[in-house]
């Protein structure tokens, strides 16, 4: 029997759920952006080996976007503690597993790996975040060796030939609601028979060479700084270098970040860039003490282009105010409660977050459910069908007005610094200009002449 006729395919409840998944990212997101999708393999065993920067979102985004179901995770066992969680847990196909630090050293997970080898030998996929715990590190933690032993195991029975595909979870904001989102999925290591016969030789060391291959093959495809200020200083450059008319993408961002905690790393001992990282971070003081962004020094706004913009948005979320209002007020509850069982009913910080977002998806359909049954009794089907399609375009429409609401604000917010603090302004302006000059010439000199450069002259033509 081949492994395609093995294949469990995912039963209704569980493509329903995947649906949900996919619609909470979208809402959440603004947008999504996939990289490398090409090296997933159509089928056969795989695992998603992937950063752990933001909890339990990491593993929606795999399920949403990866393109293979279905998708298994192994998770806190300390999480089937609450009822509806684990059932719901136990929908997805999720394997619980017990982790030492919380049991004392000593754990028993014959019965996970049982479900492991289950799993991969049906053709289905793992996902799996090596770093071991979510994290807010400016870079990849040191990575555990389970997903490597695991890989090895499975390959070593002889059933099936396991592949691990690298996926790098690269967020623009990682907790802000609407941001965007990188995933990218890096060159697959296959393990070939040369894998199983160091395995077989010397379990230890392959397993650990394994792990260090994966480590290497996740920084190829994620962002990662020595520390946060690093960072920051690397995030500023890369504005000043951004052409004012290039709107990037999450990919070519993230791409861009690399480039410069690359370049800055290998450039640390250059007198010229130690001085221009202390410029730059000078200049990024002076902005944040006066509460502005580095974009609204591109171009001087008058007052009037600026109060005819604030009108605009202004007139914009008055149209749209009629038809959010329903949705806010039904869904702002929703909110609140979730809140509060986290609050209650969690011991741990990851916890919180965890049961926060589950009791939003069960209460949700409830709540719709709810409507829809009181509006069939009174008025019939139709009405009850065109509530629920009403009521879930209000929220996004509240979702939209909420977004708005909060660039009007820091619209006028901006603007009045930007009319009351014109000395200061002409000052940093000056200053932006000395280093937008300053790393475009580090960037000619210090650049890798190996890679394409991702701006061309004609890109930094127009004005800065």
């Amino acid at each position: 029997m081949s492994e395609s006729d093995n294949k469990a395919e995912p039963g209704m409840v569980q493509r329903l759920f995947i649906t949900l998944i996919q619609v909470i990212t979208n809402t959440f997101f603004r947008r999504i952006d996939v990289v490398g999708r090409e090296n997933v393999p159509a089928s056969g065993p795989v695992i998603f080996a992937g950063n752990h920067p933001n909890a339990l979102m990491d593993g929606w985004l795999l399920m949403a976007r990866c393109g293979r179901w279905p998708l298994h995770f192994m998770v806190d066992a300390k999480l089937w503690k609450y009822w509806m969680l684990g059932q719901i847990l136990d929908v997805t196909g999720a394997v619980p597993v017990y982790r030492r630090e919380d049991h004392g050293g000593e754990v028993d997970n014959s019965k996970a790996f049982d479900k492991l080898y289950e799993v991969m030998e049906l053709g289905n996929c793992m996902g799996i975040f090596p770093e071991g715990v979510s994290h807010v590190e400016s870079q990849l933690a040191k990575l555990k060796t389970g997903t490597a032993r695991i890989a090895l195991a499975v390959a070593a029975r002889g059933k099936v030939k396991v592949t691990i595909v690298p996926c790098g979870l690269n967020y623009i904001h990682r907790h802000r609601f609407r941001s965007q989102v990188l995933i990218e999925f890096g060159e697959p290591i296959v393990i070939e028979d040369e894998w199983l016969e160091e395995f077989k030789a010397d379990e230890q060391n392959t397993v650990r060479k394994l792990t260090e291959h994966l480590a290497q093959a996740l920084r190829n495809v994620t962002l990662n700084a020595p520390d946060w200020r690093t960072l920051r200083f690397v995030q500023a450059a890369r504005r000043l270098y951004k052409p004012a008319t290039a709107n990037l993408s999450p990919g070519v961002y993230v791409e861009l970040n690399r480039r410069f905690v690359d370049g800055y790393l290998h450039a640390t001992d250059d007198k010229e860039m130690r001085q221009f990282r202390d410029d730059v971070e000078d200049y990024q003081s002076r902005l944040d003490m006066l509460g502005i962004k580095d974009h609204q020094l591109r171009k001087p706004m008058s007052a009037g282009k600026a109060f005819r913009r604030l009108t605009t948005r202004f007139l914009t979320m008055l149209l749209l105010l009629p038809v959010a209002i329903p949705g806010a007020l039904l869904h702002l509850p929703v909110g609140w409660i979730a809140a509060v069982v986290g609050e209650k009913f969690s011991y741990e910080m990851d916890d919180i977050a965890t049961i926060k977002v589950f009791a939003t998806i069960l209460l949700l359909p409830l709540l719709y459910l709810v409507i829809a049954l009181t509006v069939w009794n009174l008025f019939g089907f139709w009405w009850a069908m065109g509530a629920v399609a009403s009521l879930t375009m209000s929220f996004f429409v509240s979702v939209r007005l909420i977004e708005a609401e909060a660039s009007l604000l820091m619209s006028m917010v901006s603007i009045l610094r930007l009319t009351r603090l014109r000395a200061e302004l002409e000052d940093l302006r000056a200053t932006r200009v000395r280093l937008v000059q300053q790393v475009r010439r580090l960037v000619d000199r210090l650049a890798d002449a190996q890679k394409p450069r991702i701006f061309s002259n004609t890109d930094f033509s127009s004005r800065q």
